[in-house]
């Protein structure tokens, strides 16, 4: 059984694969099209992978071309463990529709809940006006409304959204999650669907959107959705640009729907230079850098290293995605 994955991805985790699989045939992509097995140059025709592991790496080291490739022109690809969390880029539909089983990552979502929770609270404090009147020098109070006192509304609720809601919680917040399915939930005060928007985003003091795009929610956050907005309230954006109808957004801060946004994904990425969105004096912006947390890589190999281990001993993937998730 063939392994295909990034020289550097091997490097991290050779041992801990040498411990339960010695026999596995291993090629590491070195660079855009070029391959080793066992240190020696190895033929990229020969390449023909049972599992292909794509890694953070391997996208900035050049080498995603290559493994994604050697996956659609595979003969015998039977899964591929990726480092996204979402699955809307068009060519998981073409990988999956050749049979390959897919599971995503949740290494990121640790990172990408402190990434809306430090913005949250840092919006919801009066940081900002401490720090003008201490450069005033004016002795003066700055009351502000407690975290616990706020509404959070997290649209979306997977691995990262529950990430969310277990530090949001402690805080004592009101937490309504919204997700396809409706029921009960050990950390949300209240669980609905799409359908109670309407209803919820008056409500909320800061909105999460944390959900995967798909052909319902694309451009979900429009001129309705910012019209029902608390006046006063944050939006966050971790999940993906086209969820925001960039426009609408913007004419949403005009009336203070929301007050400010957080934004780490955009329609068009890199955000073009002459977007409004850079200079917007009530929009963070962030280069989709939200999963950045240093503990994130080290999490993704774990969860290679456990689900590999699944793979060889014939038990069930951790994330494993439903062909629903790519439109199959």
């Amino acid at each position: 059984m063939q392994l295909l994955l990034s020289a550097a991805a091997f490097d991290r985790v050779k041992d801990r694969i040498a411990a339960f699989a010695p026999g596995l045939d291993i090629i590491t992509a070195v660079g855009p099209a070029d391959y080793q097995r066992n240190g020696a140059d190895y033929p990229a025709e020969s390449v023909d992978p049972d599992i292909v592991w794509t890694t953070l790496d391997a996208y900035g080291g050049g080498q995603m071309s290559a493994l994604i490739a050697a996956i659609l022109k595979g003969t015998k690809p039977c899964w591929l463990q990726t480092f996204n969390a979402g699955l809307d880029a068009p060519i998981f539909k073409s990988i999956m529709a050749k049979g390959v089983r897919i599971s995503k990552s949740n290494a990121q979502a640790v990172a990408i809940a402190e990434y809306v929770v430090g913005h949250a609270l840092s919006l919801i404090l009066p940081i900002d006006r401490a720090r003008d009147l201490q450069a005033e020098k004016a002795w003066k109070p700055t009351p502000y409304r407690e975290v616990s006192q706020s509404r959070w509304t997290l649209v979306g609720y997977g691995s990262i959204g529950r990430e969310i809601a277990q530090r949001v919680k402690p805080f004592g917040a009101h937490l309504t999650v919204v997700r396809r399915q409706v029921g009960t939930d050990d950390l949300a005060d209240l669980v609905t669907d799409m359908a109670a928007l309407p209803d919820v985003l008056p409500q909320s003091d800061v909105v999460v959107l944390a959900c995967a795009l798909t052909d319902e929610t694309r451009g979900m956050a429009n001129a309705a959705f910012f019209a029902a907005m608390k006046p006063g309230a944050i939006l966050i954006n971790i999940g993906r640009g086209g969820l925001v109808d960039e426009d609408a957004l913007k004419a949403g801060l005009d009336s203070d729907q929301p007050a400010r946004a957080v934004l780490d994904v955009f329609a068009v990425e890199p955000l073009p230079q002459d977007s409004w969105i850079w200079s917007h004096p009530k929009v963070r912006v962030t280069a989709h850098t939200s999963n950045s947390g240093l503990g994130t890589p080290g999490r993704g190999d774990d969860l290679f290293v456990a689900n590999l281990q699944r793979f060889l001993n014939g038990e069930p993937l951790l994330n494993e995605a439903h062909p629903s998730e790519v439109g199959l």
